[in-house]
């Protein structure tokens, strides 16, 4: 089973993040969606798996500085569109375990995940 971290390189959140996974001896690969930039399927694959809402970063600038018309009538397709066009809109990190993922960085929620 391959463990990935997906989020954004210069992120003090994802820093985080892989200081956790490295310190406890985690072997994963990072995709840095921003650098690279991330596909609809897999998008759609986390919205089924954690739920659109989960994913979105309603809290980040880039979020906040989107038109109001952008914002309304939010929904799946609209948010996963808004995700893939800015993908500094993805909450971060998302980390993919093979059999489930997790959202945002939670030390105790990792310490659960991988038994460390």
């Amino acid at each position: 089973m391959t463990t990935t971290i997906y989020g954004i390189k210069a992120c003090d959140t994802m820093k985080k993040a892989r200081d956790w996974l490295d310190g406890h001896g985690v072997a994963y690969g990072f995709h840095d969606y921003k650098a690279v930039g991330i596909d609809r399927a897999r998008l759609e694959g986390w919205s089924r798996a954690v739920g659109w809402e989960t994913l979105l970063n309603r809290s980040g600038t880039t979020f906040r500085k989107l038109p109001d018309a952008d914002k309304q009538g939010l929904d799946e397709a609209k948010a996963i569109a808004l995700m893939l066009a800015q993908p500094s809109m993805i909450k971060r990190p998302v980390l993919d375990l093979g059999d489930r993922l997790l959202v945002g960085f939670k030390p105790d929620q990792y310490q659960r995940a991988m038994g460390k």
